[in-house]
């Protein structure tokens, strides 16, 4: 089944469009035709019946109340004229139809109906007047039906109904032809610009749309350039991460490897233990990456959740520290704590100390030799700073990222603590944040929203 089409869909919307705009202006037209055609042929239907009852007083003054039949020798108009003390007057021959109430609905407003005659249809109008009499009283009630055939006029309305609806539909028929021509044109730069996303993708890393000088494209390309970029940026995160990966679990094979080889063709003389614990160590730096990285996938993937529990603070950080200052002995760092935390915290103890861990340990790791590692504490955040002499603010942006290393790889780090640091907090809800001031990289860990 083929997708739906673009130039379709507007073609549709645009004689939708039109359909209802014509369509609705010609039935508002016609209504307001109608109704102005029919008033001005009621007004000429009172006019004919008024000139009746000037006839009928001009008679009644000159004594010859016989009534206006020999007035209407046209066909198609009859009238009744029926006066107080008087035989009712018909015209030759009588009204075809007359209205059920006639002639006791007749009133000083003249009131217009419309009769049903065979095939068509009769205008009547009826009211009442006073006509003077010479041998009566001086006045004397009347009432008169005027009936007149309206077939002519209804023909009339009628070819203007077809002529007003026949008009959109015409209109419609153009556009129905001509709109599908004019929506492809008007699509001839998406058209331009499918055909110069082709050449976009993996293979061309870099490449980007150039503006297409529409208002309406303008803001697609330059969202797509967005996707483009950060596709480039993650397909280089990718690379930088499989680059790494591979290096690490090379250079660790390779030194299994290695050491397998000189030890049979070079016996060292070492004993089997000694030998069995290098193997073993090596074995561990390789287990902890493969450990860390399955722990940062399975955090940055949205896998592990954390098991919030209450902990008490201080004890745990004391802990930490203990384990921290036991790594570092002889290495001619120092570590000290100033302030107090909070009492407890509701966390996942064991993400914490993923966080707490990986930012403790990089920093006495790569802070120099007579350093002192701080730790500042109160009820909001943790903050670690360390010297870091060979850092610059341009380096602060790649913290995190997998396999990034500012110096030269130290024995068991292969560059993943940050970023198991960045998304152990981040699956925690606690913010982490880096600067360098005073040649001191300053990291914070924010636990209040915790």
């Amino acid at each position: 089944m083929k997708p739906p089409s673009l130039a379709a869909r507007i073609t549709l919307l645009l004689v939708g469009t039109s359909l209802a705009l014509l369509g609705g202006g010609a039935l508002l037209m016609d209504w307001r035709i109608d109704h102005a055609m029919e008033t001005r042929y009621r007004e000429n239907l009172l006019t004919q019946a008024q000139a009746l009852t000037t006839v009928v007083e001009i008679e009644q003054e000159a004594g010859e109340p016989q009534g206006p039949a020999g007035l209407l020798g046209s066909d198609g108009e009859w009238y009744e004229l029926r006066c107080e003390g008087m035989p009712a007057q018909r015209s030759t021959p009588p009204p075809p139809a007359m209205p059920r109430d006639w002639p006791a609905a007749a009133g000083a407003t003249p009131r217009f109906v419309n009769l049903h005659h065979g095939s068509g249809r009769l205008g009547a109008v009826m009211f009442a007047f006073q006509e003077p009499s010479a041998t009566r009283p001086p006045t004397q009630r009347c009432a008169l039906l005027f009936v007149q055939d309206r077939r002519a006029f209804d023909r009339l309305l009628t070819t203007l109904d077809w002529i007003l609806a026949l008009s959109p539909a015409l209109a419609l028929l153009v556009a129905l032809a001509a709109v599908p021509l004019i929506v492809r044109r008007g699509l001839k730069p998406v058209r331009a610009l499918v055909e110069r996303m082709r050449d976009i993708g993996p293979h061309a890393p870099g490449r980007r749309l150039p503006a297409s000088g529409m208002r309406e494209l303008d803001p697609l390309v330059a969202r797509f350039n967005d996707v483009l970029a950060r596709m480039d940026e993650g397909l280089a995160r990718e690379r930088q991460f499989a680059s790494g990966l591979a290096h690490e679990t090379r250079t660790r094979l390779a030194e299994l490897r290695a050491l397998a080889e000189v030890e049979a063709r070079y016996p060292s003389g070492r004993e089997l233990g000694q030998i069995l614990g290098e193997i073993g160590q090596i074995g561990a730096e390789l287990e902890a990456t493969v450990a860390a990285l399955l722990l940062l996938t399975r955090l940055q993937s949205g896998l592990e959740h954390p098991q919030r529990q209450p902990l008490e603070l201080a004890p745990w950080l004391e802990r930490q520290f203990q384990r921290q200052r036991a790594h570092v002995v002889g290495q001619g760092v120092g570590l000290s704590v100033y302030g107090t935390p909070p009492a407890s915290l509701h966390t996942d103890p064991a993400l914490l100390e993923v966080v707490l861990g990986n930012l403790l340990g990089n920093a006495c790791a790569y802070a120099p030799a007579g350093d002192t590692v701080r730790i500042d504490l109160d009820a909001e955040s943790l903050r670690i700073s360390n010297a870091a002499p060979g850092l610059e603010p341009a380096d602060l942006a790649r913290f995190g990222q997998r396999f990034w290393r500012k110096q030269p790889p130290h024995a068991g780090h292969a560059g993943l603590g940050l970023a198991l640091s960045h998304a152990a907090a981040e699956a925690l809800g606690m913010e982490l944040h880096f600067d360098l001031r005073d040649g001191r990289v300053h990291a914070r860990l924010a636990w209040a929203s915790s």
